[in-house]
């Protein structure tokens, strides 16, 4: 649904399309976490193989700490289709990215990621559809 030209709405699925669209968060920020979400920790689900570990009590998703990061668990072309092939296991930071505020504004940190690599920004909201 749109509300004007320039602002898209998005409900619950548009906010999954719209991110396996995009994709940059992956490929911006370091993801770095608790090393006891990794499977080398008792209870751990990350798949420890797709981690690197930055100190004794911190873990990141391997290719995240590089100057160009890239998740190793990101499939696909930035800005086209992307997906996490570890979501249903993804660490803490990846679940807790909100891509919306408590008003339904787009978080600003995508906007700056989409400019680094070089797509236009988006202009949405979020609305509930309950």
């Amino acid at each position: 649904m749109q509300s004007n030209p320039q602002t898209i709405i998005v409900d619950g699925a548009g906010v999954e399309a719209l991110c396996q669209s995009c994709g940059v968060c992956c490929s911006t920020f370091r993801i770095s976490f608790y090393w006891g979400e990794t499977t080398d920790a008792q209870g751990g689900w990350v798949p420890a193989e797709l981690t690197q570990q930055m100190n004794p009590y911190r873990s990141c998703m391997k290719g995240t700490s590089q100057s160009k990061p890239r998740c190793a668990a990101l499939a696909g072309e930035l800005g086209q289709s992307v997906s996490c092939t570890i979501y249903p296991v993804r660490p803490s930071p990846c679940r807790e990215y909100d891509v919306f505020d408590a008003h339904g504004e787009l978080n600003p940190r995508c906007n700056q990621a989409r400019a680094k690599h070089g797509l236009a920004p988006l202009n949405v909201k979020y609305i509930s559809a309950v």
